[in-house]
């Protein structure tokens, strides 16, 4: 399961992490994100320990949408030593997306 945590900035949570991190840019009013919901959840299972997702309410923090240029919901950007290196738009099966992700940790 994800937890909740509280940061000061998002360049704080990210510099702070050891693992790298999986944010998901959504919306509460975006179907496709609910979906993914479930879909991280199984990501977050099988890679628990060597991962963190995020999940970042596009809605509530405008500027780091707008920062990060997300313009698709869902969108998933994986940061490694708080640099993005990854970048998913759309909905991406438990599978494949564990299969893409293990090529970045």
């Amino acid at each position: 399961m994800t937890e909740k945590k509280q940061f000061n900035s998002f360049e704080e949570m990210l510099s702070g992490s050891d693992l790298p991190v999986l944010v998901d840019f959504y919306a509460d009013w975006c179907g496709p994100c609910q979906m993914m919901g479930t879909i991280l959840q199984q990501v977050n299972t099988q890679l628990k320990d060597r991962i963190r997702i995020v999940k970042i309410d596009t809605e509530k923090y405008t500027e780091l949408a707008t920062e990060y240029q997300i313009y698709a919901l869902p969108t998933l950007v994986l940061f490694k030593q708080g640099q993005p290196v990854d970048r998913i738009e759309g909905v991406l099966q438990t599978p494949d997306l564990v299969q893409r992700l293990q090529g970045f940790l």
